[in-house]
């Protein structure tokens, strides 16, 4: 009964009382749930207490419930799933031990088979054939390629070309880097020894331009106390201000746009006035100057309408 005001009259209404009744009960549902999920946290505001609040975070509430429960079967799921696995990783190394004597004798009788038939193909390859099994298989090796064909070698030159030309084109911009990088070295080596050497003179100017740094130095640390003193006072004014509500917010907001709304209707109603000049009199007698053209324009439009009338207008025939 939080939500309802505490000089309320009693309610005599049954109806009444079961909705208090409910509406009491869903507040404790979400109090605890709260509870729940911000411990040593405070529940809401006596000000958001209301119908809105409360069925939105009755929503949470539910949504974030249904979720945990979702959350619980796939992480049961997944630790039933777990232990099907290591349950048939035990089988599969308990199969591997009965097999390794049986493969490793089928190992030794594949690995004789297999030399066996690349001695044949190497007695029967030509010079050339030779040479280019030879160039293969080191660039299969080079390209890290298990399975090396024609194509995945062809595609790995290319590759190789590319990172080349790249390479190259990197190289260029090193050395262009290097020449300015050179030229500017020796520009600073120049100016330098120019600077250490007994002719060089600063500016006739540079004790004026010191005395002027100092004394802009001066009046800064005069007024920096100053300064702290307007940091210090606009902080703790920041810090006394009270929290704006929602509603002083909404109102602000309203305002802003009031004030938005109003300006863009006054440059609206300014814009016509541009390229006025800013002088009173000035200003009249270009209106005045305007009007009088807009007076002729007007005269020349109805001249040419007359004439365009009298024009095409048909003409009785003459008896």
């Amino acid at each position: 009964m939080a939500h309802l005001n505490p000089h309320t009259a009693a309610i005599f209404s049954p109806s009444m009382a079961r909705a208090a009744a409910s509406t009491a009960k869903d507040w404790s549902f979400v109090d605890n749930w709260l509870a729940r999920q911000f411990p040593g946290g405070r529940s809401p505001p006596v000000f958001e207490r209301n119908n809105d609040t409360l069925r939105v975070l009755l929503a949470l509430a539910s949504a974030n419930e249904a979720a945990d429960e979702e959350r619980q079967r796939i992480g049961r799921l997944e630790a039933g799933a777990l232990r099907d696995l290591e349950q048939q990783d035990r089988n599969r190394r308990d199969n591997d031990k009965n097999d390794q004597g049986e493969a490793s004798i089928n190992t030794t009788k594949l690995h004789d088979t297999r030399d066996a038939i690349l001695a044949a193909v190497n007695d029967g390859l030509s010079r050339e054939g030779r040479v280019a099994l030879d160039t293969m298989a080191t660039l299969a090796v080079e390209g890290g390629i298990a399975f090396a064909t024609p194509t995945n070698l062809g595609q790995q030159m290319v590759e190789m070309a590319g990172k080349v030309g790249e390479l190259e084109q990197t190289e260029g911009r090193v050395q262009v880097l290097a020449r300015f990088l050179g030229a500017e070295a020796l520009m600073i080596e120049r100016l330098r020894e120019d600077l250490e050497t007994s002719h060089y003179r600063p500016g006739t100017d540079l004790a004026k331009q010191n005395l002027e740094m100092q004394r802009k130095i001066k009046t800064m640390a005069a007024r920096l106390p100053d300064l702290r003193d307007k940091v210090t006072f606009l902080a703790s004014s920041v810090g006394n201000m009270a929290s704006p509500t929602i509603e002083q917010v909404r109102q602000e907001e309203e305002a802003y746009l009031t004030l938005l709304a109003r300006k863009k209707e006054l440059d609206s109603q300014i814009k016509v006035f541009q390229g006025l000049p800013p002088d009173t009199d000035q200003a009249r007698q270009e209106l005045e100057s305007l009007r009088s053209e807009l007076r002729r324009m007007t005269q020349r439009r109805d001249a040419v309408f007359e004439g365009l009338v009298e024009r095409e207008t048909p003409r009785k025939p003459t008896r």
